[in-house]
């Protein structure tokens, strides 16, 4: 479903994106007018300065790109990974890759996204995935 953000009760881009996450949807903006997906949300598109942003679903299908793991005390959460992911469509978020230990997490790994709590808050996650990106 494509739905300019215009429509939606003058929220702005980023306030969208996180009522949508927590709505239970993951949605990313596409211009209009050069058909390139945008991520993070805002106004006006990064390539061709176009204002027709639509939003839609993707695949969630991605691979990672760059990984880190931060070292943590137990007592203080644990080890985590942080990553950036390229979606299918052509975008990089910045994200974490959960169910596996951090250390773990690879370059060039094949993941999926899912939303998980974050506290009051809701976030994208990736898991390992077997299908192709």
């Amino acid at each position: 479903m494509e739905i300019q953000s215009s429509a939606r009760a003058g929220a702005g881009p980023e306030q969208i994106y996180l009522d949508g996450l927590a709505a239970g949807r993951f949605e990313i903006q596409r211009c209009a007018g050069c058909g390139q997906a945008i991520f993070y949300p805002r106004w006006m598109c990064p390539h061709c300065g176009g204002t027709a942003l639509e939003w839609f679903a993707p695949s969630g299908k991605g691979v990672v790109y760059a990984t880190t793991t931060v070292y943590r005390k137990p007592e203080q959460g644990g080890d985590y990974n942080v990553c950036l992911v390229d979606l299918q469509e052509g975008v990089r978020m910045m994200s974490q890759v959960r169910t596996i230990a951090p250390e773990r997490v690879r370059i060039g790994m094949r993941v999926a996204a899912r939303i998980a709590a974050l506290g009051d808050a809701a976030q994208i996650v990736f898991e390992p995935s077997e299908e192709t990106a």
